[in-house]
Protein backbone atom coordinates (compact mmCIF):
# COMPACT_ATOMS: atom_id res chain seq x y z
CA UNK A 1 0.00 0.00 0.00
CA UNK A 2 3.28 2.49 0.86
CA UNK A 3 3.91 1.88 -2.67
CA UNK A 4 1.06 2.74 -3.78
CA UNK A 5 0.72 5.89 -2.14
CA UNK A 6 4.48 6.84 -3.17
CA UNK A 7 3.39 6.25 -6.93
CA UNK A 8 0.41 8.80 -6.86
CA UNK A 9 2.71 11.59 -4.38
CA UNK A 10 5.22 11.32 -7.48
CA UNK A 11 2.47 11.16 -10.28
CA UNK A 12 0.89 14.55 -8.36
CA UNK A 13 4.72 16.36 -8.08
CA UNK A 14 5.50 15.21 -11.67
CA UNK A 15 2.26 16.97 -13.08
CA UNK A 16 3.01 20.25 -10.66
CA UNK A 17 6.45 20.72 -12.20
CA UNK A 18 4.94 20.16 -15.97
CA UNK A 19 2.24 22.57 -14.76
CA UNK A 20 5.18 25.31 -13.17
CA UNK A 21 7.30 24.43 -16.74
CA UNK A 22 4.36 25.51 -18.51
CA UNK A 23 3.89 29.06 -16.64
CA UNK A 24 7.42 29.82 -16.96
CA UNK A 25 7.09 28.89 -20.86
CA UNK A 26 4.67 32.08 -21.38
CA UNK A 27 7.34 34.08 -20.19
CA UNK A 28 9.04 35.84 -23.36
CA UNK A 29 10.99 38.86 -24.14
CA UNK A 30 7.84 40.45 -25.93
CA UNK A 31 5.82 39.16 -23.03
CA UNK A 32 8.11 39.72 -19.61
CA UNK A 33 5.63 40.89 -17.35
CA UNK A 34 1.80 38.45 -17.19
CA UNK A 35 -0.52 38.73 -14.76
CA UNK A 36 -2.15 35.34 -13.35
CA UNK A 37 -4.87 35.19 -15.26
CA UNK A 38 -3.04 35.67 -18.06
CA UNK A 39 -1.47 32.73 -17.49
CA UNK A 40 -4.14 30.45 -16.21
CA UNK A 41 -5.57 31.22 -19.98
CA UNK A 42 -2.07 30.85 -21.55
CA UNK A 43 -1.40 27.53 -19.95
CA UNK A 44 -5.29 26.14 -19.61
CA UNK A 45 -5.29 25.88 -16.03
CA UNK A 46 -7.80 26.75 -13.48
CA UNK A 47 -7.07 30.41 -11.80
CA UNK A 48 -6.51 29.33 -8.24
CA UNK A 49 -4.08 26.53 -9.62
CA UNK A 50 -2.10 29.22 -11.48
CA UNK A 51 -2.31 31.38 -8.46
CA UNK A 52 -0.89 28.55 -6.10
CA UNK A 53 2.40 27.37 -8.39
CA UNK A 54 2.93 30.85 -9.30
CA UNK A 55 3.34 31.46 -4.62
CA UNK A 56 4.93 28.68 -5.11
CA UNK A 57 7.54 29.96 -7.49
CA UNK A 58 7.62 33.49 -6.04
CA UNK A 59 9.01 32.09 -2.18
CA UNK A 60 11.78 30.18 -4.08
CA UNK A 61 12.34 33.43 -6.56
CA UNK A 62 11.62 31.82 -9.49
CA UNK A 63 9.21 34.38 -10.23
CA UNK A 64 8.60 37.94 -8.65
CA UNK A 65 5.66 40.30 -8.85
CA UNK A 66 6.40 43.25 -10.07
CA UNK A 67 5.76 46.33 -7.29
CA UNK A 68 3.05 48.03 -7.01
CA UNK A 69 1.25 45.52 -9.50
CA UNK A 70 -0.47 42.21 -9.17
CA UNK A 71 2.04 41.04 -12.32
CA UNK A 72 4.96 39.10 -12.36
CA UNK A 73 7.91 38.80 -14.01
CA UNK A 74 11.36 35.89 -14.05
CA UNK A 75 12.74 36.10 -10.70
CA UNK A 76 16.56 36.45 -10.03
CA UNK A 77 17.06 32.98 -9.09
CA UNK A 78 17.10 32.01 -13.18
CA UNK A 79 19.87 34.78 -12.98
CA UNK A 80 22.43 31.89 -11.40
CA UNK A 81 21.18 28.59 -12.74
CA UNK A 82 20.92 30.37 -16.20
CA UNK A 83 24.88 30.96 -15.71
CA UNK A 84 25.57 27.65 -14.53
CA UNK A 85 23.62 26.28 -17.34
CA UNK A 86 26.09 28.61 -19.92
CA UNK A 87 29.02 27.54 -18.69
CA UNK A 88 27.77 23.78 -19.45
CA UNK A 89 26.54 24.27 -22.73
CA UNK A 90 29.07 26.53 -24.28
CA UNK A 91 30.04 25.47 -28.06
CA UNK A 92 33.44 24.34 -27.61
CA UNK A 93 32.10 21.80 -24.84
CA UNK A 94 29.48 20.73 -26.53
CA UNK A 95 30.81 20.21 -29.73
CA UNK A 96 33.45 17.10 -29.26
CA UNK A 97 30.71 14.25 -29.12
CA UNK A 98 29.01 15.25 -32.14
CA UNK A 99 32.32 15.85 -34.28
CA UNK A 100 33.31 12.68 -33.71
CA UNK A 101 30.23 11.36 -33.89
CA UNK A 102 29.81 12.94 -37.45
CA UNK A 103 33.47 12.10 -38.40
CA UNK A 104 32.79 8.48 -37.58
CA UNK A 105 30.29 8.01 -40.15
CA UNK A 106 31.91 10.06 -42.74
CA UNK A 107 35.02 9.01 -42.10
CA UNK A 108 36.35 12.58 -43.16
CA UNK A 109 37.60 15.44 -41.15
CA UNK A 110 35.09 17.57 -39.29
CA UNK A 111 35.85 21.36 -38.58
CA UNK A 112 34.14 23.66 -35.94
CA UNK A 113 34.75 27.29 -37.15
CA UNK A 114 33.35 30.45 -35.98
CA UNK A 115 33.01 34.27 -37.00
CA UNK A 116 34.60 36.88 -35.42
CA UNK A 117 34.05 40.94 -35.55
CA UNK A 118 36.82 41.72 -37.38
CA UNK A 119 35.43 39.82 -39.71
CA UNK A 120 37.72 36.79 -40.08
CA UNK A 121 36.82 32.84 -39.98
CA UNK A 122 38.11 31.07 -37.80
CA UNK A 123 38.49 27.04 -37.26
CA UNK A 124 38.65 26.63 -33.65
CA UNK A 125 38.14 22.74 -33.36
CA UNK A 126 38.57 19.74 -35.65
CA UNK A 127 37.97 15.90 -35.30
CA UNK A 128 40.51 14.12 -37.83
CA UNK A 129 39.95 11.70 -40.19
CA UNK A 130 41.17 8.15 -39.93
CA UNK A 131 42.21 7.95 -43.57
CA UNK A 132 46.22 7.96 -44.07
CA UNK A 133 45.37 11.01 -46.62
CA UNK A 134 43.24 13.48 -44.83
CA UNK A 135 42.39 16.82 -44.43
CA UNK A 136 43.87 18.56 -41.60
CA UNK A 137 43.18 21.88 -40.23
CA UNK A 138 46.76 22.90 -38.99
CA UNK A 139 46.04 26.60 -38.44
CA UNK A 140 43.64 26.21 -35.80
CA UNK A 141 42.77 29.81 -34.47
CA UNK A 142 43.94 31.73 -37.39
CA UNK A 143 42.30 34.22 -38.91
CA UNK A 144 41.05 33.70 -42.58
CA UNK A 145 38.94 35.55 -45.05
CA UNK A 146 35.18 34.63 -44.52
CA UNK A 147 34.22 34.75 -48.50
CA UNK A 148 37.05 31.74 -48.70
CA UNK A 149 35.88 28.37 -48.62
CA UNK A 150 32.47 26.92 -47.41
CA UNK A 151 32.68 27.21 -43.30
CA UNK A 152 33.54 30.80 -44.35
CA UNK A 153 30.93 32.05 -46.70
CA UNK A 154 28.33 29.50 -44.77
CA UNK A 155 29.15 32.15 -41.57
CA UNK A 156 29.10 35.21 -44.11
CA UNK A 157 25.66 34.26 -45.58
CA UNK A 158 23.88 34.15 -42.13
CA UNK A 159 25.87 37.06 -41.00
CA UNK A 160 24.30 40.47 -39.84
CA UNK A 161 23.58 42.39 -42.72
CA UNK A 162 26.07 45.26 -41.65
CA UNK A 163 29.05 43.00 -41.26
CA UNK A 164 28.01 41.48 -44.68
CA UNK A 165 28.25 44.06 -46.21
CA UNK A 166 31.29 45.57 -44.54
CA UNK A 167 33.18 42.54 -46.43
CA UNK A 168 30.99 42.84 -49.53
CA UNK A 169 32.28 46.48 -49.69
CA UNK A 170 35.81 45.74 -49.30
CA UNK A 171 39.12 43.78 -50.91
CA UNK A 172 37.57 40.43 -51.93
CA UNK A 173 41.20 38.77 -52.84
CA UNK A 174 41.45 35.13 -53.78
CA UNK A 175 43.50 32.36 -51.90
CA UNK A 176 45.95 32.21 -54.76
CA UNK A 177 46.09 35.65 -55.23
CA UNK A 178 44.78 36.05 -58.61
CA UNK A 179 42.48 38.80 -59.31
CA UNK A 180 39.68 39.88 -56.15
CA UNK A 181 35.83 38.15 -56.39
CA UNK A 182 33.45 39.90 -57.74
CA UNK A 183 31.23 41.11 -54.76
CA UNK A 184 28.17 40.89 -56.79
CA UNK A 185 28.85 37.55 -57.59
CA UNK A 186 29.66 36.51 -54.40
CA UNK A 187 26.36 38.48 -53.24
CA UNK A 188 24.04 36.24 -55.07
CA UNK A 189 25.95 33.04 -54.38
CA UNK A 190 25.55 33.97 -50.02
CA UNK A 191 21.81 34.57 -50.92
CA UNK A 192 21.85 30.66 -52.61
CA UNK A 193 23.75 29.83 -48.93
CA UNK A 194 21.12 31.18 -47.08
CA UNK A 195 18.35 29.79 -48.73
CA UNK A 196 19.80 25.93 -49.10
CA UNK A 197 21.53 26.05 -45.89
CA UNK A 198 24.91 24.65 -46.97
CA UNK A 199 27.68 26.00 -48.26
CA UNK A 200 30.56 24.58 -50.73
CA UNK A 201 33.82 24.52 -51.60
CA UNK A 202 35.54 22.79 -54.41
CA UNK A 203 39.77 23.48 -54.13
CA UNK A 204 38.47 26.78 -53.69
CA UNK A 205 40.92 28.14 -50.54
CA UNK A 206 43.13 24.83 -50.27
CA UNK A 207 44.11 23.40 -53.23
CA UNK A 208 43.57 19.57 -53.56
CA UNK A 209 41.44 19.45 -50.60
CA UNK A 210 37.08 20.14 -50.88
CA UNK A 211 34.11 20.52 -48.43
CA UNK A 212 30.85 21.39 -46.91
CA UNK A 213 29.26 24.02 -44.30
CA UNK A 214 26.19 23.58 -42.39
CA UNK A 215 24.76 26.07 -39.84
CA UNK A 216 24.60 26.01 -36.15
CA UNK A 217 22.27 27.53 -34.26
CA UNK A 218 22.15 28.70 -30.22
CA UNK A 219 18.80 29.09 -28.19
CA UNK A 220 18.57 32.31 -29.82
CA UNK A 221 18.09 30.53 -33.19
CA UNK A 222 21.22 32.62 -33.97
CA UNK A 223 24.07 30.71 -36.61
CA UNK A 224 26.82 31.08 -34.30
CA UNK A 225 29.06 28.70 -35.85
CA UNK A 226 29.79 26.36 -38.68
CA UNK A 227 29.94 22.72 -38.90
CA UNK A 228 32.36 21.55 -42.00
CA UNK A 229 33.73 18.22 -43.56
CA UNK A 230 36.81 18.43 -45.55
CA UNK A 231 38.28 15.94 -47.60
CA UNK A 232 41.04 15.15 -50.38
CA UNK A 233 40.04 15.81 -53.94
CA UNK A 234 41.12 12.54 -55.10
CA UNK A 235 38.48 11.07 -52.76
CA UNK A 236 35.63 13.35 -53.40
CA UNK A 237 33.74 16.15 -55.99
CA UNK A 238 30.46 18.09 -55.31
CA UNK A 239 28.22 14.74 -55.80
CA UNK A 240 29.41 13.04 -52.86
CA UNK A 241 29.92 16.71 -51.02
CA UNK A 242 26.12 16.91 -51.38
CA UNK A 243 25.49 12.83 -50.49
CA UNK A 244 26.69 14.08 -47.04
CA UNK A 245 25.14 17.11 -46.22
CA UNK A 246 22.05 15.33 -44.79
CA UNK A 247 24.41 13.80 -41.97
CA UNK A 248 26.17 17.12 -41.83
CA UNK A 249 22.73 18.55 -40.90
CA UNK A 250 21.97 16.01 -38.13
CA UNK A 251 24.92 16.82 -36.70
CA UNK A 252 24.50 20.04 -36.45
CA UNK A 253 20.82 19.81 -35.44
CA UNK A 254 22.15 17.55 -32.50
CA UNK A 255 24.96 20.45 -31.50
CA UNK A 256 22.39 23.42 -32.33
CA UNK A 257 19.94 20.81 -29.39
CA UNK A 258 22.85 20.90 -26.84
CA UNK A 259 22.95 24.62 -27.27
CA UNK A 260 19.67 24.74 -26.04
CA UNK A 261 18.34 25.48 -30.14
CA UNK A 262 14.69 24.60 -30.23
CA UNK A 263 13.12 25.43 -33.54
CA UNK A 264 13.14 28.80 -35.44
CA UNK A 265 11.95 31.77 -33.17
CA UNK A 266 9.80 34.40 -34.56
CA UNK A 267 12.03 37.68 -35.64
CA UNK A 268 15.34 37.53 -37.29
CA UNK A 269 17.86 34.61 -37.21
CA UNK A 270 20.74 35.78 -38.47
CA UNK A 271 23.86 35.65 -36.58
CA UNK A 272 25.34 38.72 -35.13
Amino acid sequence: MGDKVNGQHGAAGVQSIDRAMSLLSVFSTARPVVGVSELARATGLARGTAHRLVTALVSHGVLSQVPDTSSYCLGPRLLGLAEVARQQISLEAQAGPVMAWLRDRSTETVGLHILDDMPSRRTIAQAESPHALRRTYTDLGAARPPYQGAPGKLLLAFADERLRRRVLDGELPVADGGDDLDATRLAAELATIREDGYALSLQERVPGVVASAVPVRDHRAVVVAALSISIPSVRAGRDELLGLIPLAREAADQLSERLGYVGETSGDTESV
